[in-house]
């Protein structure tokens, strides 16, 4: 079984933007997404810490340590990029300014419920902007591991680590599989290269929907 490597990840996730989009990168593989935006069309991406007009992550040794996203990672802007308060940039999460939001998981379950911010009993700094932005975001994809370290299943009947979001995701990408929250239930869409669909399902404890053919992945 060869599974999808980080790069790969955010590619796919990379064809979900439209143009014209505002869009908010959660820590992690989502920030790849930045360095893959389609040249064909025109998006802003938004952090948390008062920016609008994220660039591509910077090329080594020109990194400007004043320039960081909500992750403190070092960043690059655009021409028209513009900063302001975290007051003003939550102002813009929660009246729903943001078209989409792509951001990492703990788990996530058949619902669309998302548990991504804490594990009980762990040393937490705190929930941050994801509680904002999966209630005020106009859509939310999900991207993550199919399974944990333990080879067990993230994608859930029913999440066991309290929630971060209810009913909240669209869309979830993983190294195995591109699967999308319809009025019937957790549909699979997409399998990456070299992956079956038997494994898809042996490795998700959810409640599948499969229907036809199941394509490849297209990056």
């Amino acid at each position: 079984m060869t599974l999808l490597t980080r790069e790969q990840m955010a590619q796919r996730i990379a064809r979900e933007l439209e143009d014209g989009f505002y869009v908010n990168l959660g820590i992690g593989i989502p920030t790849l997404v930045a360095n893959y935006i389609p040249e064909n069309i025109s998006i802003v991406l938004q952090s948390e810490n008062g920016l609008l007009g994220i660039g591509p992550f910077p090329i080594d040794g020109q990194e400007d340590a004043d320039l960081i996203n909500a992750g403190k990672q070092t960043i690059t802007t655009i021409p028209e990029a513009s900063f302001f308060s975290n007051a003003d940039s939550f102002a813009m999460i929660r009246g729903g300014h943001i078209d989409l939001t792509v951001l990492g998981a703990l788990e996530v379950d058949q619902e669309g419920n998302l548990a991504n911010w804490m594990i009980p009993g762990k040393m937490v700094k705190g929930m941050g902007g994801a509680m904002d932005l999966v209630a005020g975001t106009k859509r939310v994809i999900v991207c993550m591991q199919h399974k944990n370290k333990a080879g067990e299943s993230k994608i859930l009947k029913k999440c066991s680590l309290p929630l971060t979001g209810v009913k909240c995701v669209n869309k979830i990408v993983t190294d195995m599989a591109v699967l999308e929250f319809t009025k019937e239930g957790l549909k699979l869409l997409e399998k990456a290269p070299g992956i079956t669909v038997e494994e898809i399902k042996n490795s998700t404890e959810a409640d599948l929907i499969i229907e036809g053919e199941i394509p490849d992945m297209i990056f």
